[in-house]
């Protein structure tokens, strides 16, 4: 008589997320198509929600508006009245709170996802119903900087646990990367300039008052010029400096783009000057595909993202001057500036693939589970 061995079923997980990005939506479709049961709760108006449909993911659309939002938990908890789950994966603060509470009493894992540094603390009333609340089964920090971070937080006795930390990278695919390059002459940036590109929120930590000022450490006849991507064009403060700066009319914002990867990829240099908090720039990781050099700070996740001197270079942050000596040392040596790029873009191809994040991620599932 031939013995079978008798294989568990994969875990069923329960997702919750708002509107998700491509690395997220790849992420749920990969983990499916391992065999992991793989449902989603998300906004309907996210740009990649129909692509989830279409795959047959979506358990029903959510969209959270604060974590106390009684519609969206008791969307979660009838949800989990439907079908048995092993784990709830929460993407954000509102999904965790929300799905916290909407699972009390239910023998389930819970899952919860960090990809910034800060705002989490044990005197702080809103991190014990998040990231901190004693049934969280497991935190996937998006870098080391974060899970360092969060194993350093402790007040009095009280600490998080290093078992409940976790670091996954999250995924990409340099076939998600195939936009043609933007005209930058659109902006006024002649054929022959050397491009430099920035894209970020509109926030004091990312930095851009730093990026200004080291504008003004280049040679006055440096044929640079500066791409400024995003809201920061709504900030006074920046506009100001630019007006002020003797490369004022090399100094150009865009706005906010949806083709901002592809202005990123028509540059020769990508900065991201932030001062702290980083986790892995979503903005840093389009260029590194593009194959852009990637100039940024040694803060956060940064440093893991880009090896300096091999894919990019670090700088320190909050210097003006050290950024502007890297940007010219690349003005200078535009085939390092080449070479660099093109290492980035291996870099986020070797080390930085969905396939890992995917594996990872449903590793982690079956530990927590005992399903394999």
């Amino acid at each position: 008589m031939t013995n079978q061995r008798h294989e568990q079923p994969l875990p069923a997980v329960l997702c919750l997320t708002d509107a998700c990005d491509r690395p997220e939506s790849e992420l749920f479709i990969g983990l499916r198509n391992a065999g992991f049961d793989v449902d989603v709760m998300c906004n309907p108006k996210g740009r990649n929600y129909q692509r989830l449909v279409d795959e047959g993911l979506v358990a029903q659309p959510m969209a959270l508006k604060n974590r106390f939002d009684k519609d969206g938990t008791a969307a979660i908890r009838d949800q989990l009245s439907r079908k048995h789950y092993d784990v709830i994966h929460a993407y954000n603060p509102r999904a965790l709170a929300c799905g916290l509470r909407a699972s009390k009493g239910r023998d389930i894992k819970v899952v919860a996802y960090r990809g910034v540094i800060g705002n989490i603390s044990f005197l702080n009333p809103e991190s014990w119903i998040t990231f901190l609340h004693p049934r969280v089964s497991k935190i996937v920090c998006v870098a080391d900087a974060i899970k360092d971070y969060l194993a350093s937080l402790h007040f009095l006795w009280m600490r998080i646990p290093e078992r409940k930390l976790q670091r996954i990278y999250k995924g990409h695919d340099l076939g998600w990367y195939q936009a043609e390059p933007a005209d930058l002459s659109e902006f006024g940036v002649p054929g022959d300039a050397l491009a430099v590109c920035c894209t970020g929120r509109n926030s004091p930590r990312k930095g851009f008052d730093d990026l200004i000022h080291a504008m003004n450490h280049l040679p006055g006849d440096a044929n640079v010029h500066l791409l400024l991507v995003g809201d920061v064009i709504d900030n006074e403060e920046i506009r100001a400096l630019v007006d002020e700066s003797p490369f004022a009319d090399r100094i150009h914002f865009t706005g906010y783009r949806n083709d901002a990867p592809a202005i990123a990829a028509a540059s020769d240099v990508f900065v991201l000057p932030s001062k702290d908090r980083e986790g892995l720039p979503r903005a840093v990781i389009e260029a590194m595909a593009y194959g852009v050099a990637p100039v940024v700070t040694g803060v956060g996740g940064m440093p893991e993202l880009v090896e300096n001197e091999v894919s990019g270079l670090v700088v320190e942050p909050k210097d003006p001057a050290a950024l502007a000596a890297a940007i010219a040392r690349l003005i200078r040596d535009r085939g390092l500036a080449h070479r660099l790029g093109q290492a980035a873009r291996a870099r986020i191809a070797d080390h930085f693939h969905t396939s890992q994040t995917v594996r990872e991620t449903g590793d982690l599932y079956k530990s927590l589970t005992g399903k394999s």
